[in-house]
């Protein structure tokens, strides 16, 4: 719990991310217990696994008081926005729910994304096809956009317009969850 008479020295906070803007490098959490905005630096999302994270994902982390300020030092979890849209994407509402959720996650790489179109592409390790990432599976899965070489791992499925994402994680996130 934040509390404004002592230090948050190694603390453990749970909060929402307000904004992050992987472009400038940082964006700012605002914790479940109120206080200041605690400072998020892309380096520290960057040892968590990730190159971004949604507005309005739910985060752990741990903090420390600086000079300057409240600041993230280390990430423990992260999980999509609560009000993230859960009606499936039009490409999915004609399959079968079971389908979706017991695709096999696998490693795969960032070929692009590009954020201002809403789609990119990645490569699953050992595959030749190209996998469809739409944005809205991306924001979904708690990440806002993908770098160019980003390790994940992927759920994917056979669309109308071939394979396509259905979740996307942080490789470290997925290592994490299998554990």
């Amino acid at each position: 719990m934040i509390q404004e008479d002592r230090p948050l020295d190694g603390e453990r906070v749970q909060g929402r991310v307000k904004w992050f803007d992987p472009n400038k490098g940082f964006g700012f959490v605002i914790a479940d217990t109120g206080g200041p905005d605690i400072l998020l630096h892309a380096n520290v999302l960057r040892n968590f696994g990730q190159s971004s994270v949604a507005d309005g994902a739910r985060i752990e982390i741990g903090v420390q008081e600086t000079p300057r300020g409240v600041q993230a030092v280390q990430v423990f979890s992260i999980a999509p926005p609560v009000e993230a849209s859960t009606a499936p994407l039009a490409d999915f509402e004609t399959m079968d729910p079971e389908l979706l959720a017991n695709a096999e996650l696998e490693p795969a790489r960032v070929k692009w994304f590009d954020k201002a179109k809403g789609f990119g592409f990645a490569n699953v390790f050992g595959r030749t096809e190209d996998i469809f990432i739409h944005i809205e599976v991306l924001r979904r899965s708690g990440l806002a956009e993908l770098q160019p070489g980003e390790a994940l791992a992927i759920r994917s499925v056979e669309g109308r317009r071939g394979r396509m994402a259905t979740e996307v994680m942080a490789w470290e996130a997925a290592i994490s969850d299998e554990s």
